[in-house]
């Protein structure tokens, strides 16, 4: 006969030993492994005979580095795009391209809406960790207009590209009709890819090229929100409603960047004005052109309308701090994001005057939101700093060449100084890690790797040390 209290310990062990359930995915989780998904896929295609060119199959860590860049919207590359790859191949990128641009999950939420026509609450919570959308009542309408605008922009200068190329540059029909997608797809996903080598050098005077590629590329690096904020603020008075005014957020992204391409354009017309290997032999209309697309690319798209290598060593650091600041948030550009560094200024600014609060637009600056542009800017200058010295230190490049190469990666511009191909295999795996950080953001990646979120129910005392 057994102990009435050995059956109860074995029933508590059997208790304690029932499975409970199963462990679920956080929303930033699951966007690490839908992108992650995402370049294990496009990996597998690159390395398929058919993808490549030349005959036999690209090795891996090319269709690796390829893929990565592709679904991160970087631009980066170790194979010349147009003649490496078949067109399978290139198709295989621009749809990654396009991939990575939607958002994994806000695909997958898209694809959910078309099947079941609802949302679930996690698949919400995803989207919105995705889209950093502010309602969760809103997901589906961000999904939806996500799409349409995407697909409207790319369709409006994906047309303008493909006739200039068919009457200006004698291409056939269909091939102007993909070079007109396929440069479409990847401005405005600020990928940067071309099916050039010299990437748009050969029209660095021509508007009708450059000038939809830039519209393009500075409308999906403001970010959705602010596009669909704009939408609704000028669609009220056509309907006889009263105008609204715009966010915080929205004010800084489109002041930002403002400010942003004016200093970025002035900065690469006075550098490289004179320089006879960019912009020295062109006429006065043509580097205006020039380095009006050069100071807009940092936004962080890759294309290069003159030879980056031959910049003067100040232009690359310039452009160093503009790919690191990017674009706008949950918008298709990288960087740290222009209301990163703009919060930060605002703190700035507040601190020398002796404001007790930090203020923009008659509105107050959380401390989160300062903690959270703090944050991402430390890990972002830490993701860049300590790969470049390790890349000085183990290469025959000068520093000014890698932390040119390690800023574009993270900030995934794809903008190069032409070193990218000669780099060690270890290397580019750290720029393949550098892209996909960069792609998903520090913080996004840290949520995702913690186990758990602790809260604390008590708080310490206080103690001011020493500043300065």
């Amino acid at each position: 006969m057994l102990d009435p209290g050995r059956r109860r310990t074995s029933g508590s062990a059997t208790a304690r030993r029932r499975p409970g359930p199963p462990a679920r995915l956080r929303p930033a989780q699951a966007v690490v492994a839908g992108f992650a998904l995402a370049v294990v896929a496009g990996t597998v295609l690159l390395m398929l005979p058919v993808a490549r060119a030349g005959g036999g199959s690209a090795g891996l860590l090319r269709a690796l580095f390829t893929a990565t860049s592709a679904v991160c919207v970087t631009g980066l590359v170790v194979v010349d795009t147009p003649t490496y790859w078949s067109g399978f191949g290139q198709v295989v990128i621009l749809v990654l391209i396009q991939v990575g641009g939607f958002g994994i999950m806000t695909l997958a939420s898209l694809l959910g809406l078309l099947i079941s026509h609802r949302l679930g609450l996690r698949s919400r919570l995803t989207a919105a960790a995705e889209t950093k959308s502010l309602s969760l009542g809103d997901v589906r309408t961000v999904v939806v207009g996500i799409v349409r605008v995407s697909l409207a922009v790319e369709a409006v200068v994906a047309a303008v590209l493909a006739v200039r190329f068919a009457t200006a540059y004698d291409e056939p029909f269909w091939r102007s009709v993909w070079l007109g997608v396929f440069h479409s797809v990847s401005a405005f996903n600020n990928a940067g890819f071309a099916l050039y080598s010299d990437s748009l050098i050969g029209f660095a005077t021509d508007a009708w090229i450059c000038l939809p590629i830039v519209a393009a590329l500075v409308v999906g690096g403001l970010g959705f929100p602010v596009l669909f904020e704009l939408r609704r603020a000028y669609r009220r008075p056509l309907r006889g409603r009263a105008r609204t005014g715009l966010s915080m957020h929205s004010k800084v992204t489109l002041w930002g960047t403002a400010v942003l391409l004016l200093c970025g354009t002035l900065f690469v017309l006075a550098a490289e004005w004179r320089n006879p290997g960019t912009l020295g032999p062109l006429s006065v209309p043509g580097k205006l052109l020039a380095g009006f697309v050069q100071g807009a690319m940092p936004r962080t798209a890759g294309f290069n309308s003159v030879d980056i290598a031959q910049m003067n060593t100040g232009t690359w650091l310039g452009t160093d701090v503009l790919m690191f600041i990017g674009g706008g948030s949950a918008g298709t550009a990288g960087g740290i994001k222009v209301t990163t560094f703009f919060v930060l200024l605002f703190v700035i600014r507040s601190e020398v005057r002796g404001d007790d609060d930090s203020t923009a637009f008659g509105r107050r600056i959380p401390t989160g939101t300062q903690r959270q542009a703090m944050t991402v800017a430390l890990l972002g200058i830490a993701a860049v700093v300590v790969p470049a010295l390790v890349f000085a230190m183990t290469t025959p490049f000068s520093l000014d060449q890698v932390l040119y190469e390690v800023v574009s990666a993270f900030a995934t511009v794809g903008l190069s100084t032409g070193i990218t191909a000669q780099l060690p295999a270890p290397h580019q795996l750290v720029l393949v890690f550098l892209m996909f950080l960069g792609r998903l953001g520090p913080v996004t990646l840290a949520t995702a790797l913690a186990l758990r979120h602790r809260e604390r129910l008590y708080r310490l005392p206080e103690e001011r040390p020493v500043i300065g």
